[in-house]
């Protein structure tokens, strides 16, 4: 599975970096982000498009597991 990390990035960077995914063709990734708005705005271009996903919870950040 691919990683996507986010991590120490502000928007709009995070939402740049998941789109090149979706529009690469990517149909199952993972998204490392540490800020609470980079974490909304992925989660919402994920729903946008049609994404499934899942988070985990790390001590310093989330883990966005994406899967269409």
């Amino acid at each position: 599975m691919k990683t996507v990390d986010t991590r120490g990035l502000s928007c709009p960077q995070p939402v740049i970096m998941v789109t090149r995914e979706i529009v690469g063709g990517e149909k199952q990734f993972e998204v490392l982000v540490d800020s609470e708005a980079s974490y909304e705005n992925v989660t919402r271009i994920l729903d946008n498009k049609g994404y499934k996903f899942s988070t985990e919870e790390k001590d310093d950040h989330k883990i966005i597991k994406a899967e269409k």
